[in-house]
């Protein structure tokens, strides 16, 4: 189902102590406990899907898993540096074809997208494969997304050149969760943090609608205004429970699976 992406041509030698610098030691570590906890959860598909981060203090680069290796053998080091022209300037490998012409166009047609999560986890991808609106604001946990979805219906198929992965990224607008239709979600922001709490609950939340549904009972939706109110007093303190979850996150992973640091 992947595919590597061809094999680029040489990039310039990158002489920038910026790559050594501690934001960017501190982001490999961040976004390689992000794909482990992922494994752990089930969330991952095969040696598919991809999490990338833009370089910090590097607007034209960006940090993205290379091709054929599963999320649980992800380390800090084992993650790529990657250009917008599909050079590798940083590390073994290459990013899998979809990763970069996604990811890559994204990154660079969305600055304020410093995060991009892309996976086919079950519960968010079985909403994606239904007609209609994947989320009901039935279940509190969705309410974190109220406002923040929306719903890319034109599958278009591997991303394979740089038109599809454009047309995401013109897909996404304001949004920080795209529900792609027959395909996946995206989920995008400004920290890894933030990109990973929502990555986490966004499936909570699908899980516990697809659990209601099997019930062949009626959902319950809360009123708009309700709905309303309730994301503006969790987004109030968001960004800081981002911290502390990939904070407790990173402890577990210490503890059981160190190796992701190094």
């Amino acid at each position: 189902m992947a595919h590597a992406l061809g094999a680029p041509a040489a990039p310039a030698i990158l002489r920038n102590t910026e790559l050594d610098a501690d934001a960017v030691r501190q982001a490999r570590v961040d976004l390689a406990a992000c794909f482990r906890m992922a494994a752990r959860l089930g969330l991952q598909e095969g040696i598919c899907n991809h999490f990338s981060f833009v370089v910090p203090g590097r607007d034209d680069l960006f940090l993205v898993n290379p091709y054929g290796w599963a999320f649980s053998e992800i380390t800090a080091s084992r993650l790529l540096v990657c250009d917008f022209n599909g050079n590798v300037v940083a590390g073994d490998g290459v990013p899998e074809a979809t990763a970069f012409y996604i990811h890559a166009r994204l990154h660079k047609h969305l600055p304020r997208a410093k995060a991009a999560f892309h996976t086919h986890m079950p519960n968010a991808t079985a909403l994606a494969m239904l007609e209609g609106p994947p989320l009901v604001w039935a279940g509190q946990t969705a309410l974190k997304f109220y406002g923040r979805t929306v719903v890319d219906e034109e599958y278009g198929g591997l991303a394979l050149d740089e038109t599809e992965g454009d047309r995401i990224a013109a897909s996404i607008g304001d949004a920080d969760i795209v529900f792609m239709k027959n395909h996946g979600v995206m989920v995008v922001g400004p920290t890894v943090s933030e990109a990973w709490d929502d990555l986490y609950y966004l499936e909570r939340a699908a899980e516990v609608q697809r659990l209601a549904l099997a019930t062949g009972r009626q959902l319950k939706p809360v009123s708009p205004e309700m709905a309303q109110r309730t994301y503006e007093q969790m987004r109030e303190g968001d960004r800081e429970s981002a911290r502390l979850h990939l904070e407790s996150v990173k402890r577990i992973l210490a503890r059981d699976e160190p190796d992701f640091m190094h």
